[in-house]
């Protein structure tokens, strides 16, 4: 007789394909710790385990470290519904704890003591106390500046008038929309007030990414006041850790460049399908037609400002760096190299048709809005 199985269920398709998924982040989340341990002295890894690693239904909390488990756990509304960053913070969180009870033995009555403190340093990462601890995206989008908000608003107004059908008019308000951020941070630098910062990814975690991310990073670092690196991530769809890009600046201006990231890959995405409509171009090309586009909206950037009747070191201001940031940024990645890759071939034709195009690029319409799980600036009005 065949063998004749009963057909699953709606239900049961669903919950097997939840139990997939969270077996995967398990394993990325394993993962995680294993290259932040290795980030550790060599002296004081034998002295940190791995743990078990859990995905629960907590309450009120978004982790938790159990010494008697020796278990980490991470809330399931976490780690389906936030971002891969913010999943990763709250890890290093819990590991933070970890290593603060097993290296330097802290009680369980100084949750956020002194030894927390030098487990966050160990980490390179910020002592958040967890009872007002939110997620990474979370304190993203709440954290916010009078001053900065009223300029937020100008923007946004800016922004929108980028979207005019008058070329003129469109360019002009992406002009003053950059000045209006440009001149906001750059009398941050001569101020004596101490900024916040925080990381972020942009983008996916992947095991290879294409030239054209590498050159937009560096045009975001050179224009949007962040500083940029790639870090490891977990790839969730190839079970291995691959690279992301990890930027780290002030909330807003995490924000923006966040949104000139999506922007700009957007509208690369859809110059490229006109572009290679009839011509059948593989993948190497779009590339070139990419780069293009980028370095094209870069020079345009350059020439606004070197026109413009702003001081002539304003370009050399833009790009010199916050000098907090820095600090910073020297504490989150104390080891850090350049890589030099061979230059790649490319087509000079489909380069220069790209940078045409690039320099008719216009950033428009930013809105801070929070959506589910990650705020950040939108096409909307």
């Amino acid at each position: 007789m065949p063998d004749l199985k009963k057909p699953k269920c709606a239900k049961s398709i669903k919950i097997e394909a939840q139990q997939d998924l969270e077996h995967g982040i398990l394993h990325g989340i394993a993962c995680e710790w294993e290259t932040a341990w290795r980030g550790l002295d060599s002296a004081k890894q034998p002295l940190i385990r791995r743990p078990t690693f859990a995905i629960k239904d907590l309450k009120n909390q978004w982790g938790n470290w159990s010494p008697q488990k020796r278990e980490i756990a991470l809330s399931r509304q976490l780690v389906l519904n936030y971002p891969w960053d913010s999943v990763r913070d709250v890890l290093l969180h819990e590991m933070a704890h970890q290593i603060a009870q097993e290296l330097f033995g802290a009680s369980a009555q100084t949750p956020h003591g002194a030894a927390f403190h030098q487990a966050c340093e160990l980490l390179r990462i910020h002592p958040a106390a967890s009872a007002d601890y939110q997620p990474l995206h979370e304190r993203l989008f709440y954290a916010h500046s009078s001053v900065y908000d009223k300029r937020l608003l100008r923007i946004k107004k800016l922004l929108a008038l980028a979207e005019s059908q008058n070329r003129f008019e469109a360019e002009a308000a992406m002009t003053k929309a950059h000045e209006l951020i440009a001149r906001h941070n750059i009398e941050l630098y001569h101020a004596e007030d101490k900024r916040q910062f925080l990381s972020i990814f942009l983008g996916s975690p992947a095991l290879r990414h294409p030239r054209e991310d590498y050159h937009l990073a560096n045009l975001l670092q050179d224009f949007y006041f962040v500083c940029g690196i790639w870090v490891p991530a977990y790839v969730m769809e190839k079970h291995k850790m691959g690279r992301v890009l990890e930027i780290s600046g002030t909330a807003q201006n995490l924000q923006m460049a966040d949104y000139v990231h999506d922007f700009i890959r957007t509208f690369i995405g859809a110059q490229w399908r006109t572009y290679n409509r009839t011509k059948g171009l593989n993948r190497f090309r779009k590339t070139d037609f990419a780069v293009g586009i980028i370095e094209g909206f870069r020079d345009k950037l350059e020439s606004n400002i070197k026109h413009k009747k702003a001081p002539q070191n304003t370009l050399a201001l833009i790009q010199k760096k916050d000098p907090q940031l820095k600090k910073y940024y020297r504490f989150r990645y104390p080891h850090t190299a350049s890589i030099q890759k061979a230059a790649s071939r490319q087509d000079a034709r489909i380069l220069k048709d790209g940078k045409k195009v690039g320099q008719k690029l216009i950033i428009a319409k930013g809105v801070c809005e929070r959506k589910t799980g990650k705020p950040r600036f939108i096409t909307g009005t």
